[in-house]
């Protein structure tokens, strides 16, 4: 069996390796950023949070990727998994509308946050 940092560093691989795309150039991929957090909500509303979560970052300047998955072993934790042009697009992101709205509408079962890593992600050629 794995354990949580093992799983986190092979979700942000999997999901990394899908993230080849024609609107990343080489440049792009020099100030890339990723992001990868833990999540704990209140029992029962992980459901509500994560639907919350999604409708609220459609449409992000400078998001490349952005994943929400259940944490199998613990049914209040939720993991966020980013991928960014930027670290400056993921900053700006925070004061769109859509995530602003979001994050009002998750915070009252939001209880506190876990494991937070921030990575330079690599795309494969």
């Amino acid at each position: 069996m794995i354990g949580r940092r093992e799983f986190v560093g092979v979700a942000a691989l999997g999901l990394l390796a899908g993230c080849a795309s024609p609107r990343i150039g080489k440049e792009t991929m020099e100030e890339m950023y990723g992001l990868i957090g833990q999540m704990k909500v209140a029992d029962g509303k992980r459901g509500e949070v994560i639907a919350a979560m999604l409708a609220g970052t459609r449409d992000m300047p400078g998001n490349i990727a952005y994943m929400i998955a259940e944490d199998l072993d613990d049914p209040n934790s939720i993991w966020i998994t980013e991928v960014w042009q930027t670290k400056t697009d993921h900053a700006n992101s925070l004061q769109l509308p859509g995530v602003q709205e979001a994050i009002g509408k998750a915070r009252a079962h939001i209880t506190g946050f876990g494991t937070r890593v921030e990575t330079k992600p690599i795309v494969r050629g």
